[in-house]
Parts: structure tokens; sequence; C-alpha cells
């Protein structure tokens, strides 16, 4: 067996690690892996999991900054990552009652555990309550729920204040998460004390969620919590953690030039209504509207300079108009750091291995390779997933090449699994292995569906890199 990546020119070509190379040359092994489990299988590789850790462990103590790092656990669902993250000393974020349920029992406790649902019912609470796990709390009625819960069970509720709408160069941020900044005073101040709320919890803490990967909007709004944190310290309530969620950026990519070639060519092919580069002519985003082109790229921004570390720390970095920067502000002021990644702790941990079934050709000429998998199990909220995938070819390649599309099992036009356009050395054969690398961050598992009753994909963990085996790979206990 032999493998090739898609797209040798004009490519994406995604970073992979050794462990990845090393299964991409085990085309036997991958093919017992899918007789076996099925197809797709989603594999991970720990170790990676526990090397992105060490590396913002790394950055945080060489700002000397108490801190704790919560593994967002929406990103993916499997529990190996769990079990590594506490294994690693550091949390997990928790979205429902399933997830903080699932991490109670596989150690979770008040030191390593949160709970940030965007809904929060009251079994969440409850159950956050009776273990002591900060809540972070996002709007009035989750606030009456939490101090009728509390009251009902005689203990303190652990939480979190969510906030919002900070100004960054004269312009207010939107979410549709958390209390208006410019509003916040007046709750502590007024609304809580008019509940006497003081009796049902505590307020340890403040919390914020943006949208998009801006360093500047992250710095800005951990500059304003530090200063409503002064704010209550004056009024005895003092703040000890400040988390400043997830969106730390990752890159993908081994070559900027050929993400600026792939921009530069959609826009003008969408421009000039001759788009091949895409599955029937999808702008992924722009829109030529009366020959003027419009809109923007709608998926993740899949090669960043700034990402992972270089990220946080010019969020950390960021300075007020007192020069004060915010790591120094948070040691002077006692309080402990916090952060939510999830894919950037996700970061070359995993990849998505799906068979061949089929290949035909449509009205326009185009070949579709059909997939053993379906559009859910690669799926972000972004328009497109675009890495160069790996395709095994179990017979030598032999030609001509082939320009395809990877399509999937759902009985919908839109299941097309890349809308990108992949040249190949040749046509897949049935059974061959098709590889989507770098999947493990919110692309196996955040849309994942059972539509068709089909089955979810199989979850497998090892913590080698290299000398593989069958043996090697344990299913995940969802």
């Amino acid at each position: 067996m032999e493998y090739s990546k898609g797209n040798i020119e004009s490519g994406l070509t995604p970073i992979t690690s050794p462990w990845m190379d090393n299964l991409f040359n085990k085309g036997a092994l991958l093919t017992d892996l899918l007789e076996k489990y099925g197809s797709p299988i989603n594999i991970h590789q720990l170790q990676s999991f526990s090397t992105n850790i060490s590396i913002f462990r790394e950055a945080l103590d060489n700002l000397d900054l108490s801190y704790q790092i919560y593994y967002a656990r929406k990103a993916n669902k499997c529990t190996s990552l769990v079990k590594r993250a506490f294994h690693d000393k550091i949390g997990v974020d928790t979205a429902s009652f399933k997830e903080l349920q699932q991490c109670i029992q596989l150690g979770g406790n008040s030191e390593n555990v949160v709970l940030t649902s965007a809904i929060k019912t009251s079994d969440q609470i409850e159950l956050a309550i009776e273990h002591q796990i900060p809540i972070i709390l996002d709007n009035w009625d989750e606030i009456l729920l939490t101090i009728k819960t509390a009251r009902k069970l005689g203990k303190k509720a652990n939480i979190g204040l969510r906030i919002s709408g900070f100004t960054v160069a004269g312009e207010k941020l939107y979410s549709r998460f958390g209390f208006d900044i410019d509003s916040i005073r007046d709750l502590i101040f007024k609304d809580l004390k008019q509940l006497e709320a003081e009796d049902a919890f505590d307020i340890n803490g403040l919390h914020f969620h943006l949208d998009g990967y801006s360093t500047s909007q992250r710095g800005k709004a951990l500059s304003d919590s530090l200063e409503l944190a002064e704010d209550l310290a004056q009024q005895d309530i003092h703040i000890k953690f400040i988390d400043i969620g997830g969106g730390i950026t990752m890159n993908y990519l081994k070559d900027e030039d050929e993400w600026n070639s792939f921009q530069y060519k959609l826009k003008d092919a969408v421009l000039q209504n001759n788009n091949t580069e895409t599955f029937n002519n999808n702008g992924l985003g722009f829109e030529n509207i009366d020959g003027v082109l419009k809109g923007k790229l709608n998926t993740y921004p899949f090669f960043n300079k700034v990402n992972g570390v270089t990220f946080l720390e010019e969020v950390l970095h960021f300075k007020n108009e007192a020069n004060l920067s915010n790591a120094s502000r948070l040691k002077s002021q006692n309080i402990q750091f916090r952060m939510e990644p999830g894919r950037s702790l996700l970061n070359q941990v995993g990849m998505t291995v799906a068979k061949v079934v089929h290949r035909k050709r449509d009205a326009k000429g185009q070949w579709l390779v059909g997939l053993d998998m379906n559009m859910s199990q690669m799926m972000s909220s972004s328009a497109d997933f675009l890495l160069d995938p790996f395709v095994i070819f179990k017979e030598e390649a032999s030609g001509p090449e082939v320009d395809v599309f990877f399509t999937g099992a759902y009985c919908l036009e839109r299941d097309v699994l890349l809308k990108r356009k992949i040249t190949l050395p040749n046509l897949p054969a049935i059974d061959d292995i098709v590889i989507f690398v770098n999947t493990a961050g919110y692309m196996m598992h955040f849309f994942e569906t059972e539509a068709h009753l089909f089955d979810l994909s199989t979850n497998l963990s090892t913590s080698k890199d290299s000398s593989l085996n069958l043996v090697d790979f344990e299913e995940d206990a969802m």
C-alpha cells in the first residue's frame, strides 16, 4: 500500500505529527481497524494532548501567574481526554448535565470542573451545588434558579458571573452571552442585595466568552474585567478568578502562501463566475453581486501566525491606560487566571479515517467518491473543512490524475464532505482509505447525528506514536 496527499499542486498542506505520518504508512493496520470497528473511526493520540497542556503550562509559569486551564469538553466527546486532563492536573469545562455528571464520575471536583452551559437546568445547578462545582451564571433567571436551589439544599453555590458588552476601539462588542458590563455593578450592588442573595452564593469569579479570534478584544475584555474586580474589592467582594473562555487560535497549515493563494483563487473564481475550485460554485461565503465581490470567507482561519502560546501572551501583555499589563495586574490583585481552550489543546491530537464505498460521475462529469461516513462526522460551525486529505491506495497509483469531491452517506444533496476539489494521482478504488487530519477539535463530534439510524463513529485512543498494533488502540466508553 502507498499513500498520497491530495492536491500536490495548489494544495492546503496540513501540519502532521510523527504519529500521523507513521499511520499513513500502516495501511494494513488501518484496514484492520476499519474492519473491526466500522467506518469511520476517530483516532486520538493522547500524548499530543499532554504535550499541548505542557506548552501552555510553561508559558503561564514563565509569567509567574496563578492559573487553571480547563479543557472545553464540548470540543470532543471522548472520556479518554477527560481522564488525561485530570491526570495532567488541568480542569474540564462542562456545558451540559451529562458532561458534568460524567466528569464528576471520572474524578472531577470543585478544583478541576466548571459548569458554563448556555442553558442551565435545575438538575445541572443542583448537581453543581452538591459538589461545589463553580457555576458561571449568564442571566437573571439563572440567578433566581441558583438562589432557589441553594436554599433548598441548604448549601451555598460557588458562582462566577459571565459578562459581556465590552467596548473595544469605540465599538461595543455584541454577545448573546452574559450580563452587560455597563450594568453589572447595579446588578451586584442593588439587585442582588434586594434578594439578600449572600446566603445563597458567593461571587468568586468573572467570566467572558468572545466570538471571533481577536487578541486585542480579549486583552481589553480582560483589562476591563480586572478594573471591575478592583471596584468590587472596594465593596468587600473579592474576585478569586477571571476566566477568558476559549477561542485561542491554532495553526493547521504548513505554508502561509498556500493559504493566501487559495483565498485569492477562490475570490477571483467567484468574481469571474468561473469557480471550479469548489463543489458547484460554492463561494464559502463569497458572492458575486452585480459584478462586485461581497462577503467574507466563512471558514475557520486555518493559517494563523499568532496561535496557541503567542495568542495567549498577546492577551496577557495587553496594557491599560496606566501602562500596566494584564499579567501584572492579575498578580498584584491576587486573581487566578483561567481559560477554557478546546481546539488549541487538541492540536495534532486526532484524525478521522473512512473507507471508499463507491465512485461515480455526476451530470457535470465530476467524479464523486462516496465514503462510509457522513457530513455530521466532520463538521463545525464553519462553512467547510479545508485541509488536504491523505489517501491510502491498496494498489500502486498508475494514473491518470483525477479531480474528485468526497461525498457522504446522507440522502442530502449537500452531504459533500469537502467542498474543495481534490486532485489525486488516480481514482481511488473501493475500500481504499481516506484520512482527514487534525479533526479532534470541534470536527468529529460537535454536530454528529444518528440520522438514518447510522451508528455514531467509533473513537479510539492510544498513547503510542510508533510500533503500533491493533491491541494498542482502546475504544472510548462514552
